[in-house]
């Protein structure tokens, strides 16, 4: 599941890619349109700052844009850099990789042959998808009949 963080950063993003080549996005906008808390947004857009996905602007008329064009930022490079990693569970991590705890030895566990492939096939499918790529908006699930 992705974490508060990486949605969170996402959506920010999101964000400045709609309006990529407008200027500079203040703060408060953002936080407001995309309904993410101004200190936790604060600290996600100093990180993407620092890891050269957007530029910070100061100043009366400042704010953040994205650093690079919309098709060069793909999902996958976005959940690595919250999250670290795209596996599910941390023996199928590829960058970090960790044994883990209370589990058979490696070559018996089937559950991480499973999350290996599941990582793969995620990868592959997050690293093709970029912020420029219009994503469709499913409607919500119909909500279950209440047992008589």
């Amino acid at each position: 599941m992705l974490s508060q963080k990486t949605r969170y950063t996402i959506r920010a993003l999101q964000h400045l890619s709609d309006t990529w080549q407008q200027g500079p996005v203040r703060l408060d906008t953002i936080a407001e349109k995309q309904n993410i808390p101004r200190k936790f947004l604060t600290v996600i857009l100093s990180e993407m700052v620092r890891e050269g996905l957007v530029i910070s602007h100061r100043g009366r008329d400042g704010g953040y844009e994205l650093a690079l064009a919309p098709v060069d930022i793909r999902y996958g490079d976005i959940i690595r850099l919250t999250r670290g990693s795209l596996a599910l569970v941390p023996c199928a991590a590829r960058n970090a990789y960790e044994h883990c705890q209370n589990c058979l030895p490696e070559a018996e566990c089937r559950l991480r042959g499973l999350m290996l492939t599941l990582r793969d096939e995620m990868a592959a499918m997050l690293d093709k998808v970029t912020l420029a790529d219009e994503i469709v908006v499913e409607p919500p699930f119909p909500e279950e009949p209440t047992p008589a």
